[in-house]
């Protein structure tokens, strides 16, 4: 009896996309990372990336046991953006490239620049429920 050639399932991948790429981009990463389990391949990167993750980021994702206090910020390039299967955007406008057979999303909210410990925290906990909705989706 013959078997078949297996084809191994394609992993997803995901980037996400913001303006400096030390917030929000950084924890919707890390709580796919998390979440996913080597299910998704993730990416983040900024549009103009700052010179580090944003300290009150790193605090809420160190209450969840994430650590990204070691991320660097990372400049959107167009590669990351045409090999990537889902581009989530979040405040970055038209700098993110258009390619035909992607899945975009533009999720709207708040940007933790500048803010306090407790108003990053439903930011991050906004972003955990939408990658938890996107993973049911992408990687179930």
């Amino acid at each position: 009896m013959t078997v078949p050639p297996t084809v191994p399932p394609t992993v997803p991948e995901v980037l996400f996309v913001c303006v400096h790429n030390a917030g929000r981009s950084q924890m919707a990463a890390a709580l796919l990372e998390h979440h996913a389990a080597g299910r998704v391949v993730v990416r983040s990167a900024g549009s103009a990336p700052a010179d580090s993750v944003n300290p009150a980021v790193v605090e809420v994702m160190n209450e969840l046991g994430i650590d990204v206090s070691r991320k660097i910020p990372t400049k959107l390039l167009t590669e990351d953006v045409e090999a990537s299967d889902v581009v989530v955007t979040m405040g970055c406008g038209d700098a993110c490239p258009i390619f035909p057979g992607k899945r975009y999303e533009d999720w709207v909210l708040s940007d933790p620049a500048g803010q306090g410990i407790a108003s990053v925290r439903p930011i991050r906990d906004e972003i955990r429920a939408r990658i938890e909705e996107l993973i049911s989706e992408i990687a179930p």
